[in-house]
């Protein structure tokens, strides 16, 4: 199963500490705060709604037994009926099952993943949330203790959501951040969770239903959310893709694409867009052309224009397009690396070609094209590595080099020593 937590956006939240209860006295404590709570002589006071929350959270986290994602697994003190060999995400784990959970245990030895098999109470958080907020209406003195109860069911919302996406239960994980956003947006609380609302859209969307993922990635766009580099544009043309709606996916792809030109998600989205519906791609370039009138001196349109160009391979225009970059803006570095990648991809489509080129005439002929290509990536990439100071670009266009280099080693002194020079950074930051 293929991990997208960079896409996601999903890390386990941290749970607000809170002394752990021993199930029997949680199931206990719980009783008699429903008790209290149904009782017409108490249930008129704030505090007794207010210990109802807190019993139904503490019923929620008892099975646990206090255990936290992250724990070594000698913290786990208490003994379990077996252990399994178990594989979670592509991840190969160890299974500790209990007689109300199962704690997943990954290569580091660390904690992963809590799964409750046999929750004290169902729908506690829910029913946590419901007491909270009657709590709040019989006393809104009470605002800042219940948004911090809010916040912390919030927090446990999402921890459920990470671990139904972690075990592929795509449409569960869904529910769970759109619950997650449900309760930080309640009074007192009211914050706006855009990351649950976002990952309850990602997750519908993997688990294929567009029409659910629409709306929450519609609700992203409402409020000025639109995720890493305009993801969400992207996101909302698959959906509106798969569902049959070709004005809404140009529509989404277009408005993406003038907010966020350098977005390749978008870009290749438009792209294809045109070709499939037999449309003039060079659309692109006027929207492109509107972003320069407004932005004239932001080098990386014409980094955009380079690889879109690339992408329709029009070489020639895409290598004037990129050094362009070096014009307006000297030390910016994508342009030359834009042109090296589309030179060294070039010259690997033509070595592609001559593996399957059994005539030997065509098969020279397309080793002579392919060197011409590689050679052609070389001083790009070594303008681009002298201009950046980012050192894992460096390291990224080293490799490059060093396979460049390594071609023609045997031509030239000055190939070996190219190859010697960038072979040696390449070794230095495995």
């Amino acid at each position: 199963m293929k991990r997208i937590l960079f896409a996601l956006a999903l890390i386990a939240s941290v749970q607000v500490a809170t002394a752990q209860v021993k199930p029997e006295a949680a199931k206990k404590a719980l009783a008699a705060a429903e008790a209290a709570a149904q009782n017409v002589k108490k249930n008129t006071k704030a505090a007794v709604w207010q210990k109802l929350g807190e019993a139904y959270v503490n019923a929620y986290d008892a099975p646990t037994g206090g255990v936290q994602p992250g724990w070594p697994r000698n913290l786990v003190t208490e003994k379990p009926m077996s252990e399994q060999a178990a594989e979670v995400n592509g991840e190969q784990m160890t299974k500790l099952v209990y007689a109300d959970k199962n704690i997943y245990v990954n290569g580091a030895g660390n904690v992963a993943l809590i799964e409750v098999t046999k929750p004290l109470a169902e729908n506690a958080l829910e029913k946590a949330v419901e007491a909270y907020v009657k709590t709040y209406e019989m006393d809104n003195k009470t605002a800042k203790t219940v948004s911090t109860a809010l916040d912390n069911i919030s927090s446990k919302l999402v921890n459920e959501a990470y671990n139904a996406y972690q075990f592929g239960n795509y449409a569960e994980a869904s529910k769970a951040f759109e619950k997650a956003a449900q309760v930080a947006g309640t009074a007192p609380l009211s914050k706006l969770d855009t990351s649950s609302v976002y990952n309850a859209g990602f997750t519908a969307h993997l688990a294929q239903d567009y029409a659910r993922a629409g709306k929450f990635f519609d609700q992203c766009l409402a409020v000025g959310y639109y995720g890493d580099g305009g993801d969400v544009y992207a996101k909302v043309a698959d959906v509106k893709s798969n569902l049959g709606d070709a004005e809404g996916q140009k529509k989404a792809l277009e408005e993406g694409f003038t907010k966020f030109p350098q977005s390749q998600s978008i870009l290749i989205g438009l792209i294809n867009y045109y070709l499939a519906n037999n449309e003039d791609p060079e659309k692109l370039f006027g929207l492109l052309d509107q972003a320069k009138k407004n932005e004239p001196t932001n080098a990386s349109l014409y980094y955009v224009e380079g690889n879109i160009r690339t992408q329709l391979k029009q070489y020639d225009e895409a290598v004037k397009a990129y050094e362009k970059c070096a014009e307006i803006q000297p030390g910016y570095e994508y342009g030359y690396i834009g042109e090296g990648i589309m030179f060294y991809n070039m010259a690997i489509d033509v070595q592609t070609k001559a593996q399957e080129e059994l005539d030997d005439t065509k098969y020279m002929a397309l080793v002579e094209e392919f060197e011409k290509d590689l050679k052609s990536c070389i001083d790009p990439f070594e303008k681009a590595f002298e201009l950046t100071k980012d050192d894992s670009i460096k390291a990224s266009i080293a490799e490059y080099l060093k396979q460049a280099f390594y071609r023609f080693r045997d031509a030239d002194p000055k190939y070996m020593e190219g190859y010697n020079k960038y072979n040696a950074i390449v070794e230095a930051n495995r």
